[in-house]
C-alpha cells in the first residue's frame, strides 16, 4: 500500500516508516488443543473445576488422557523454564495456569508429524484459565510474567526422579527472540 491509498496524508518522515499490522492464524500443532474453563464467581470468592474423572480418564474434554499424576510448578517473577521434551517415555500433559501469567511456547519436535517444526506461542492468565495438552514429542517452556505464577498439569505418565523423563534443549535452541518483549 503507497501513501497514495491512504485518506489521510502523513508527513514523509512518517509515511515512510508507517507499517500495518497483519492477523494470520495462529499456527496449529498436530495433537495439541485447548480447553476453556469457567469460574464461577460469587461475593465470596471464586470456584473453577480443573479436571472431572471418570472411568476411562478426563470428561468432557476435546482429546483423551487418563492422569497418573497432578502436580504444581511456581514459577518466580520473570523465570524462564525452557524446553522439557518427553521422549524416553510417553507423557502427555494438560496445563493450566491458576495465578499470574505464562508466555508458553509450543514446538513440535516429532520427526513424522505433518506439523513437525512449526511453533506456538501462548499466553495463559489464571484471570481467564485455559487448558492445553501437550502431546510427547512437543518441546514446552515458558517465561512467568513480572508477578510469577502457578501452573497445575495433570500427566498421564508418573514422575520417577532416578530416570527422569524430562529431555532438556537449552531455553535459546529455538532462537533468542521467542523470549524478547513484545514492544509494539
Amino acid at each position: 500500500m503507497t501513501d497514495s491509498d491512504h485518506k489521510i496524508k502523513l508527513a514523509t518522515q512518517y509515511a515512510e516508516a508507517l507499517k500495518f499490522e497483519s492477523y494470520p492464524a495462529a499456527p496449529q500443532i498436530e495433537g495439541v488443543w485447548f480447553h476453556a474453563l469457567k469460574k464461577n464467581r460469587s461475593e465470596n470468592g471464586a470456584f473453577m473445576e480443573y479436571l472431572r474423572l471418570g472411568d476411562e480418564g478426563v470428561q468432557g474434554l476435546p482429546g483423551q488422557l487418563t492422569p497418573r499424576q497432578i502436580s504444581m510448578s511456581w514459577a518466580a517473577p520473570g523465570r524462564i523454564n525452557a524446553f522439557h521434551i518427553h521422549v524416553k517415555e510417553e507423557q502427555n500433559e494438560i496445563w493450566c495456569v491458576v495465578g499470574g501469567q505464562l508466555m508458553i511456547w509450543l514446538v513440535d519436535c516429532r520427526e513424522n508429524s505433518p506439523t513437525a517444526g512449526v511453533k506456538r506461542k501462548l499466553v495463559f492468565s489464571g484471570e481467564q484459565p485455559m487448558m492445553v495438552y501437550i502431546p510427547s514429542g512437543v518441546a514446552h517452556g515458558y517465561q512467568a510474567s513480572d508477578q510469577g505464577a502457578t501452573l497445575i498439569y495433570a500427566m498421564d505418565a508418573q514422575f520417577n526422579l532416578a530416570d527422569p523423563n524430562e529431555g532438556r534443549l537449552p531455553w535459546n535452541f529455538f532462537g533468542d527472540d521467542l523470549w524478547a518483549e513484545d514492544m509494539g
